[in-house]
């Protein structure tokens, strides 16, 4: 869980921009964007091979 402490005289603004910072180093956005809908095992299993044989992460 992501969590940003305002500081004193801290913008909210700028707690935003360091939230937002945080959540993508986290990778908790693309989590969710993955996790919308359902994927069978077996369309898993061929989206990460295509990305293994280009080269690229899973």
């Amino acid at each position: 869980m992501a969590e940003v402490r305002l500081g004193e005289n801290e913008s909210i603004d700028s707690a935003l921009r360091r939230f937002k910072k945080k959540i993508q180093k986290a990778g908790i956005l693309s989590e969710v964007k993955r996790r919308e809908r359902y994927e069978k095992p077996s369309l898993r299993r061929k989206r990460k091979a295509e990305v293994a044989r280009k080269g690229g992460r899973y």
